[in-house]
């Protein structure tokens, strides 16, 4: 199984797309997974403009890179979230507006709707993204929080997200949520939790990164044994825990890329991330869609590492075998 190597292009968006696709198609990408930010991909354009779908198609066509998924992580991270100034830097102003919270998350949800619309005349059957979390903030359970409290996060969750899943399930397209702290889910008790929340809506699955899951002590093939026909979506993407006995798994309030956090994320292959099992855990459940490589290493050149970092997936993505092993000593 060769699956294809695709670029998430969010921590590139500084560069146009052009410049971006010039040099994933020379690094000897398949294609890239675009961010609905920068000039990537803008979804108000692709719904009003007859040209605009056509000229992006074109434009990959060129560089001879193909598109499986577009990423709406910024705006559904707005979705849910209690809003504060920090979103208001991740937001074009259309959606932020006054400011109003509620007013954001109601324009927040009505562009994710939106991207569903888009990625269908666009032809990606797959849109990734956050959820955000009303909840996330009560991590820590003092003052002492209720599981009432939880639960009406959750139903806020499904208030928001259900009429959301319902566009997308009419546009044939699904949405890949990243599990993740900060959002609904984030392991896999709270993968189920949203799900069920949800009513185990069809639309509805995963974007699976282990990245996050290493460094919170999770088994990355766990969540694919569990979830076998909710990943929709594979980044590649890695961390590493660096714990010395001052600091903790909660970072310390450190940015990234401070020596002192206790993880960080780093260039694929160089982290704790185990990509053997990985691997075999989905070619177990036949999932043959594009292995994204969301490149985050703030110790590295990101065009030194990107193209490392395609080359280890390359090395790394092996076929499934199509006997068993033991076959050959049959005497039949």
């Amino acid at each position: 199984m060769s699956r294809p190597v695709t670029l998430f292009t969010g921590q590139w968006a500084d560069l146009p797309l052009e410049t971006l696709a010039q040099k994933a198609s020379a690094w000897g990408f398949d294609g890239l997974e675009l961010a609905c930010w920068g000039d990537h991909f803008e979804v108000d354009k692709a719904l009003s403009s007859d040209s605009y779908i056509r000229e992006k198609r074109e434009l990959l066509e060129k560089h001879n890179l193909q598109c499986f998924s577009i990423s709406t992580h910024l705006v559904g991270q707005c979705v849910c979230d209690p809003i504060d100034n920090r979103h208001k830097a991740i937001l074009p102003d259309t959606i932020w507006g006054d400011g109003d919270p509620e007013g954001v998350r109601q324009r927040a949800a009505e562009e994710v709707k939106n991207t569903a619309r888009a990625a269908k005349l666009f032809g990606v059957d797959v849109v990734n993204g956050f959820t955000g979390s009303s909840v996330w903030g009560k991590l820590y359970f003092f003052p002492p929080t209720s599981q009432e409290d939880i639960e009406a996060g959750y139903v806020d969750f499904a208030n928001r997200w259900g009429p959301i899943m319902d566009v997308f399930q009419e546009e044939g397209v699904r949405f890949g949520l990243e599990v993740h702290p900060t959002e609904i889910a984030y392991d896999i008790i709270t993968s189920h939790r949203a799900l069920e929340a949800i009513g185990n809506h069809p639309a509805f699955g995963f974007n699976f990164d282990p990245s996050h899951f290493v460094h919170q002590f999770l088994d990355p093939v766990a969540f694919i044994n569990e979830f076998p026909e909710r990943i929709y979506h594979v980044h590649v993407k890695d961390s590493r825990v660096q714990l010395n006995g001052r600091n903790s798994i909660l970072s310390s309030h450190l940015s990234f890329g401070d020596q002192n956090r206790g993880w960080d994320f780093v260039s694929p292959g160089r982290g704790d991330v185990k990509w053997d099992p990985i691997i075999r855990a989905l070619n177990r459940i036949g999932y043959s869609g594009p292995l994204s490589i969301e490149w985050e290493d703030s110790g590295m050149d990101r065009e030194w590492g990107a193209p490392e970092a395609l080359a280890m997936v390359r090395r790394q993505d092996f076929t499934a075998s199509s006997v068993a092993f033991d076959a050959a000593f049959s005497s039949d």
